[in-house]
């Protein structure tokens, strides 16, 4: 998948709200108009509305001047995510407007994917082969949210991996022996994306097998931002892929905790 713009068109406003930073912005073709990041996982719901006003007075642009509305669907945070969606099925609603969601882990895949072309000068694009890019946002009890992507040296994106809730162990093991099997090295490199904080010794255990197998792994740390939800809303919806603003739930992954519990004890009175 090229990720590129195919005509003119009206501004999207993106929000996403799976992980501690709260990511918005507005975004008309390659311009961001504007854009708010915040790190305040437990007040996203308190200011969401008020930064929601602020993006749309300082860049001029009003609800009915606006082409679509993208939300980031997780997985991630439970209250987190409900909260985007909520806001984006209500003004999708309200203003008329379609509604796409978009991988909250894909954004975070490839906002850190073109955060790496600026820092490296192009670095990335002269590879030969494919750089593979895993996104992880901490699960908690050593797990991960994460899923996998490619980039070619021409520019072409695609996913190869599921969004899914891992054992970040487990997930390592299972990247060194798809390296192991790559066809002919046709990996170059790796970026490993996200919050690394909590998982450094698998972070740093996976660069270590990537050398061994002759494949450079690149640690980047990462927090969301709205630009690249309004980026592939937009190729979302060029594709027609929009979602009904009545029914769209957030992409869940695992049961919560209080579910877990609740069928453990539905087990127990069964057997009982």
């Amino acid at each position: 998948m090229r990720l590129e713009q195919k005509h003119q068109a009206g501004p999207i406003l993106a929000l996403d709200t799976s992980t501690a930073s709260m990511a918005a912005a507005i975004v008309s073709g390659h311009e961001v108009l504007a854009e708010i990041q915040t790190l305040a996982e437990r007040n996203h719901s308190v200011h969401v509305v008020s930064h929601m006003k602020e993006m749309l007075e300082s860049s001029g642009v009003t609800g009915s001047d606006l082409e679509a509305i993208a939300v980031g669907n997780g997985p991630g945070s439970y209250t987190g995510m409900r909260i985007a969606v909520s806001v984006g099925k209500t003004l999708a609603w309200v203003w008329n407007k379609p509604l796409v969601a978009v991988s909250s882990l894909e954004a975070l895949a490839y906002g850190a994917w073109q955060q790496g072309f600026d820092k490296e000068a192009g670095e990335i694009r002269t590879i030969e082969g494919e750089h593979w890019v895993f996104p992880i946002m901490d699960a908690r009890r050593g797990q991960v949210y994460s899923s996998g992507f490619a980039m070619t040296n021409n520019e072409q994106w695609s996913r190869f991996a599921d969004d899914g809730v891992r054992l970040m162990k487990d997930w390592v093991d299972r990247l060194a022996m798809r390296l192991t099997n790559q066809a002919n090295g046709a990996v170059s490199s790796i970026s490993l994306v996200g919050d690394l904080s909590l998982h450094e010794t698998e972070a740093e255990r996976l660069m270590q097998l990537g050398a061994a197998a002759g494949v450079n792994v690149r640690l980047q740390s990462f927090v969301q931002e709205g630009r690249w939800i309004a980026m592939l809303g937009r190729t979302r919806l060029e594709a027609g892929l929009t979602e009904n603003p009545h029914t769209f739930i957030p992409n869940y992954t695992q049961l919560t905790e209080a579910e877990v519990n609740w069928k453990a004890k539905q087990a127990g009175e069964a057997k009982a």
